[in-house]
């Protein structure tokens, strides 16, 4: 039995937001697949996550990793316990969403998800696997507009510090572009992580 964490971070309601419609029909196939599994659900915009404070940065500066009363060694513990990780989230102005970038800096606590040694950093979640789900408006893929590509990229990179090299990204983009059919887009994306879901 693996331990799934489901990472939501969007504004945007569950009827409207794209991403969540791919995602949703990602965590429905795979309950279907791996009914054993348990699965918890982190909807970042109903938790209480807030930007680090001088007193946050000196908890990750603490070498005490007991969870106590602190939220954000909760969020790291949890996110270590995990098995696998599902992000869920729309490029916005070339990165992450705000609120996924705060809870990232909840669980990047040294000695809990990764640790310095003199020969660099050593991630601790070894052997876990991560997907991306994610949407942008244009399509950030190909030529000069994949470097601008801070989203999945930074996901990627950070899932790398933590020692998670197993990460596969699911996207659709063009859903602003004038003229594109979006359902279609949309429908691919979802058909796509229907077919992941039976093995992730």
């Amino acid at each position: 039995m693996s331990k799934v964490l489901y990472i939501k971070a969007n504004a945007k309601p569950e009827g409207e937001s794209k991403t969540f419609r791919i995602a949703d029909k990602f965590m429905e196939a795979y309950k279907k697949h791996h009914p054993q599994d348990e699965i918890v659900t982190l909807d970042l915009y109903k938790e209480d996550i807030h930007f680090l404070t001088v007193e946050d940065v000196m908890v990750h500066m603490s070498n005490e990793v007991e969870e106590k009363e602190n939220p954000m060694k909760r969020y790291a513990l949890q996110f270590k316990s995990a098995d696998k990780y599902i992000f869920a989230e729309p490029m916005w102005n070339l990165g992450i969403p705000a609120i996924l970038k705060a809870y990232i800096d909840y669980v990047s606590i040294p000695n809990i998800t990764f640790k310095y040694s003199e020969n660099g950093p050593i991630g601790l979640c070894q052997g876990k696997k991560a997907l991306n789900i994610t949407t942008s408006g244009g399509d950030y893929t190909e030529g000069m507009a994949a470097e601008w590509d801070l989203c999945d990229k930074y996901l990627k990179t950070i899932m790398g510090l933590f020692g998670i090299f197993d990460y596969t990204t699911i996207r659709a983009s063009n859903l602003d572009v004038i003229g594109m059919d979006v359902e279609a887009i949309v429908n691919k994306a979802i058909e796509e992580a229907e077919e992941l879901a039976k093995t992730f």
